[in-house]
């Protein structure tokens, strides 16, 4: 048909061409912002599909097919999945408030603070866009093609939180800086590797637990956002979706509360745990450069004249020794979502 073959069969120039580029892209992938940059936007992603997801089948099933229980354990154990999916390598954030606090209190250098609140706000949009595709019949289905913020039809309420009607805009404000400064407080005692932090590599499920534990307990009030990353991105994907300018405007332009009072909450939270019980943590006492204890058996070793060459070997010297102390939740896993 007039059609070479050849056409669609790689040259040996191309294929070198192709060589570089993806020597480049490995080498971009394997920076350290890029890689956390990724991590939390894939873990802000997962954690954000199984919460809205629950949120989905609560709200457009009329309680059916969902619960206000099932809704807690898809958040919950949507952390946990996304701490395993990025805890080694950016911590997991998925919090741009828990973020704020570990640059404030210098655990993360700030110049990592925009990296992982983009990372965090790109997963969360992206989230609402598959939450909104998978639904979309459903959620057409329910409202009557209308999309509302409020009523007995109301749709936005699946990707962001609103303020009920027993709220004022300042209760409101309060009671999601308390339950941020809750999750702080039990995420910093969580990782406290100088006080009772939870067994390696059970970290992403207590945290998940934590996460349901604030929602059954203390999320009624305002459907406890304690997350800019979980609440604005969403929010600006319904005001793009259909939903309108009342996603801003409603409960007294509700909006920035999610936004401002969680990185106050959780930075006052670590405060107070850094206050009343970081501090009083118990830590191994220094040691210094005239005895080495040798912990298993006990044995004090005596420094050597400073004309002998012999060195200590690791022998003589436990590892626990040699090691600084480690600092208050600077394991691979740390405070989180």
């Amino acid at each position: 048909m007039g059609l070479d073959c050849g056409c669609f069969t790689p040259t040996h120039s191309s294929m070198m061409n192709s060589g570089p580029i993806l020597a480049r892209i490995k080498a971009v992938l394997r920076k350290e912002l890029v890689r956390e940059f990724l991590a939390e936007f894939m873990s802000t992603y997962v954690m954000m599909v199984f919460g809205l997801g629950s949120v989905a089948h609560n709200v457009l099933t009329n309680q059916k097919q969902g619960s206000y229980l099932g809704v807690n354990l898809g958040f919950g154990f949507g952390v946990t999945m996304g701490v395993h999916m990025a805890g080694s390598i950016s911590g997991a954030h998925m919090n741009a408030a828990v973020t704020f606090t570990s640059c404030a209190l210098g655990r993360v250098p700030w110049k990592k603070f925009p990296v992982y609140v983009l990372g965090q706000f790109l997963g969360s949009f992206m989230a609402s866009a598959t939450i909104y595709m998978l639904f979309y019949t459903a959620i057409q289905d329910f409202s009557g093609g209308l999309l509302t913020v409020s009523g007995p039809k109301a749709t936005a309420g699946i990707f962001a939180t609103y303020l009920p009607g027993h709220m004022t805009l300042w209760r409101g404000f309060l009671d999601e800086v308390f339950l941020t400064g809750m999750l702080q407080l039990c995420l910093f005692a969580i990782t406290d590797k100088n006080n009772n932090p939870a067994l390696s590599g059970t970290e992403a499920l207590v945290i998940g637990t934590l996460i349901c534990i604030i929602g059954v307990s203390l999320g009624m009030n305002t459907g406890y956002a304690i997350n800019p990353s979980r609440d604005l991105p969403p929010r600006f994907f319904t005001f793009m979706a259909g939903w309108g300018t009342q996603v801003f405007s409603a409960g007294d332009n509700w909006w920035w509360v999610p936004v401002v009072a969680p990185p106050l909450g959780a930075y006052l939270g670590g405060i107070l745990y850094l206050i009343f019980i970081g501090c009083n943590s118990s830590q191994e006492p220094p040691k210094t450069e005239n005895s080495v204890t040798y912990e298993d058996h006990k044995i004090t070793i005596l420094p050597k004249s400073s004309s002998s060459k012999s060195a200590l070997t690791p022998m003589s010297v436990s590892p626990a020794s040699v090691q600084p102390a480690q600092a208050l939740g600077s394991s691979g896993i740390t405070e989180r979502f």
